[in-house]
């Protein structure tokens, strides 16, 4: 499967309607981003019944900052609408693979357990 680019006008549509949804964030003249492209396009050839996406940052500025992109590349990974990974950098092969299945592995009602009592306890 192909990435998706996400722009403003697409964001909310695609990460809501998808259950699982890798976010690569890149610019064009990033060298560490040029490199980690190949290994990011492959992943998505094997993991077909997961949401591949590309935010590019100079294109897409209110959407690097919504979400205080400050280094890229940087990885981020939603799961039912709960950022659950972000990474700058690139990621070599085997630790993309090894991200993505440990994301797969999650627990997902612990997960949003675990969000709701930092929220309440944010909000005491």
């Amino acid at each position: 499967m192909s990435t998706i680019e996400l722009t403003k006008d697409n964001f909310d549509e695609v990460v809501s309607g998808n259950d699982f949804v890798l976010i690569d964030f890149w610019a064009s003249w990033c060298g560490p981003c040029r490199q980690f492209s190949p290994v990011y396009e492959a992943a998505s050839e094997r993991h077909q019944d997961l949401v591949f996406a590309k935010v590019d940052t100079e294109a897409q500025q209110e959407l690097a900052a919504a979400f205080e992109i400050r280094s890229i590349p940087t990885l981020m990974i939603v799961r039912d609408n709960v950022a659950i990974f972000a990474q700058p950098g690139a990621l070599p092969e085997a630790a993309l693979e090894d991200v993505i299945g440990q994301a797969r592995k999650l627990d997902m009602d612990e997960v949003r357990k675990s969000v709701a009592a930092q929220q309440q306890a944010a909000s005491e």
